[in-house]
């Protein structure tokens, strides 16, 4: 038997309230608009030719998909806040400034595989670099099997708030 891979339970404050808003703006505006488009196109006539009939529906089975997975999901979740112990290490929520052996530098922010984000700088806690960067100190060297191979990074910061960028 295939061992279960279960996703972490974790969520960020910001990570849960994008996905409240997402659930609100999905049940309270989105979907009352495209049943109201339905039920119009559905006024019009003979359906099975009706592509704003076809696509209304499909597209509600859509939304209620999603609706049904979130509701269930957050159910799941548990929001996870930064203690005052954990500063100075690495853990969930945290975000952590690395260098590579090209002295290039990257930010990354730990977070629930519900919310990473890439173009964020947003890695799940889940990934490969993640599970690497846990407990370790500002100065520690972290080894990194990525596809293109081995890599290897310095931990410069470590902190529990985004910097701004002045």
């Amino acid at each position: 038997m295939q061992p279960v891979n279960k996703k972490t339970n974790y969520i960020t404050r910001d990570g849960w309230e994008k996905l409240e808003r997402e659930l609100r703006f999905l049940w309270k505006e989105e979907r009352p608009r495209v049943t109201q488009a339905v039920s119009e196109a559905a006024a019009m006539g003979d359906r099975s030719e009706n592509a704003e009939y076809i696509y209304g529906k499909r597209r509600l089975r859509e939304i209620d998909r999603r609706v049904r997975f979130l509701s269930k999901r957050m159910d799941e979740l548990k929001v996870v806040y930064p203690s005052p112990q954990q500063e100075g290490k690495v853990f969930f929520g945290a975000w952590v400034e690395l260098s590579d052996e090209d002295d290039n530098i990257t930010l990354y922010q730990l977070v629930g595989p519900d919310e990473f984000e890439l173009r964020e700088n947003k890695i799940s806690i889940d990934s490969p670099l993640a599970r690497a960067l846990l407990g370790k100190q500002v100065d520690d060297e972290i080894r990194v099997k990525t596809p293109s191979g081995i890599k290897n990074y310095f931990i410069s910061a470590i902190y529990y708030k985004k910097k701004t960028v002045e």
